[in-house]
């Protein structure tokens, strides 16, 4: 059965059932399925083409409706958060060729060159269409883009990750038949919408005729508002990034008492601790903690490990596990071949669930992706090795880093920092807590300025770069210096400039 035919059986068989809970609004899974038909005859009708449509906004429910329209009306969907600055958001509009953009958060972008649906306007057509819906034959099926998510890009533009029809039942039926998930289960939503790490709990959740309880940006920055929230939502399957499990567990009433029905986190995005995963397991002896790898051009994550007490006990660095049946991983080394066990190399996933490349960009796309075996392989830049079919992930190969879950390319920072009038060269380092990476910092040659003290100077900074570039991007700390330090071959030396700040 196809994905979207998963969903839509809910809407005939438990129409009350609620799909998606945030703050006092509520989408039931009929609502879902008659909305999401209403806008996609309209979409259907209005653009008669396979461009992709962005959907804008946080976590206001019509963003599921949205999402379920474009792909029903043959549309792939480009999630856009309103967090994102609108320089970039106009970038990527200008890259995905898109032509409309859907925009349950009721604001608009200005200057967007794309016609703009608000909520208004969003909610007309459900009432205009009701009862409507395009033919099933439009869907996007099989290598149709069903969605694309821009990640960081090292040129200071923006990349397009094609997740396909095909790309995301691979993952949905793995994280189905193998993550011990049931049927109408609670799900926690953490992650935006565009951060990858949504997919794992919005489609598990959405086949199998769970309830999404979405926690808002808002109500993490205010931690009574957040653990208020958790408190009453019956969470049974827990997805987010280790850091914000890490947050959570700093307030001591983060225990099974405040969720007695959770049996099963989910971490993704970055590195699981040791020491974090201990305390959960203390917290909430009833819950399975199920550690994952995956880079968003190979659909979220293709590896998964048990956190068992023995794993604990074995391993002060965590597995991230074997891979899905479906696909493999080879380590490969420098020399082009395949690694032997416990050498380390470059993760490379070849299967069903690696992204067909990047949009409209077939240089990078070349870059990254190649084909071995007749199947499709992303060269990831991570840095790792096998033993005994046990995926170890040891950092990245290059620039490019996870920090709270979110990807980056630290070439991407330093570009848009060289655009600020204050800066004449800069250089951005990843500091380390406890084996991962806990904040940026920038080192910048500042240009001549009237500013007297430097946090004066960096206040100027962020706020000019900050209109290009999202917040979890933005370094925490910065230092000035007269020049940056160079290796022989002309680059900045980042190793001497790294053990100068650490030391």
């Amino acid at each position: 059965m196809k994905l979207l035919e998963q969903i839509d059986q809910w809407a005939a068989s438990h129409p009350n059932q609620p799909a998606f809970v945030w703050r006092d609004q509520q989408l039931t899974y009929g609502q879902l399925k008659t909305y999401s038909d209403a806008l996609a005859h309209w979409i259907a009708n209005e653009y008669n083409d396979d461009t992709p449509i962005m959907v804008y906004g946080h976590m206001q429910p019509e963003m599921l409706v949205c999402f379920l329209a474009c792909v029903k009306a043959g549309h792939a969907y480009i999630p856009v958060d309103m967090s994102i600055p609108q320089e970039r958001i106009v970038r990527i509009a200008e890259n995905s060729g898109a032509k409309l953009m859907l925009a349950p958060a009721g604001v608009s972008v200005p200057d967007l060159p794309v016609r703009t649906a608000d909520m208004s306007e969003l909610k007309d057509i459900f009432s205009t269409y009701q009862n409507q819906a395009p033919a099933s034959e439009l869907a996007v099926q099989g290598e149709d883009n069903f969605y694309i998510i821009y990640t960081s890009g090292s040129t200071g533009n923006p990349k397009g990750v094609q997740i396909t029809h095909d790309c995301l039942s691979s993952f949905v039926n793995w994280m189905t038949e193998d993550f011990n998930l049931q049927t109408g289960q609670v799900f926690l939503n953490q992650a935006p919408f565009s951060f990858d790490l949504s997919v794992m709990d919005l489609y598990p959740s959405l086949v199998t005729g769970g309830t999404l309880w979405a926690i808002d940006k808002d109500m993490i920055a205010k931690p009574k508002e957040l653990f208020a929230s958790l408190a009453q939502s019956g969470i049974e399957v827990w997805t987010s990034t280790p850091s914000f499990a890490e947050m959570c567990l700093m307030e001591p009433s983060f225990s099974e008492g405040m969720l007695p029905s959770l049996r099963t986190f989910l971490f993704c995005g970055e590195v699981l601790s040791n020491d974090a995963a201990r305390q959960l397991s203390q917290r909430f002896p009833s819950a399975a903690i199920m550690n994952t790898y995956g880079p968003t051009e190979a659909t979220v994550a293709v590896t998964e490990i048990e956190v068992t007490r023995d794993i604990l006990e074995q391993y002060r660095s965590l597995p991230v596990g074997r891979c899905k049946k479906d696909c493999r991983i080879l380590i490969m080394k420098e020399d082009g071949t395949v690694a032997e066990d416990g050498e380390k190399g470059e993760i490379v996933i070849v299967g069903p669930s690696v992204s067909k490349g990047y949009l409209g960009s077939p240089e990078l796309t070349e870059k990254a992706f190649t084909v071995i075996d007749g199947e499709r392989a992303y060269k990831t830049g991570d840095a790792g090795y096998i033993i005994d079919g046990l995926l170890f992930y040891n950092g990245r190969l290059d620039f490019q880093i996870k920090l709270h879950g979110y990807r980056m390319e630290l070439e991407e920072i330093e570009h848009h920092l060289r655009t600020s009038t204050y800066v004449q060269a800069a250089v951005v380092l990843p500091i380390k807590k406890d084996d991962k990476y806990d904040y940026l910092l920038a080192v910048i040659v500042p240009t001549e300025h009237s500013f007297e003290k430097e946090f004066q100077l960096t206040s100027a900074i962020k706020k000019e770069i900050g209109a290009l570039l999202p917040n979890y991007m933005i370094p925490r700390k910065f230092m000035y210096q007269s020049s940056i330090p160079m290796t022989a071959n002309g680059k900045a030396d980042r190793k001497k400039l790294l053990s100068e700040v650490t030391a």
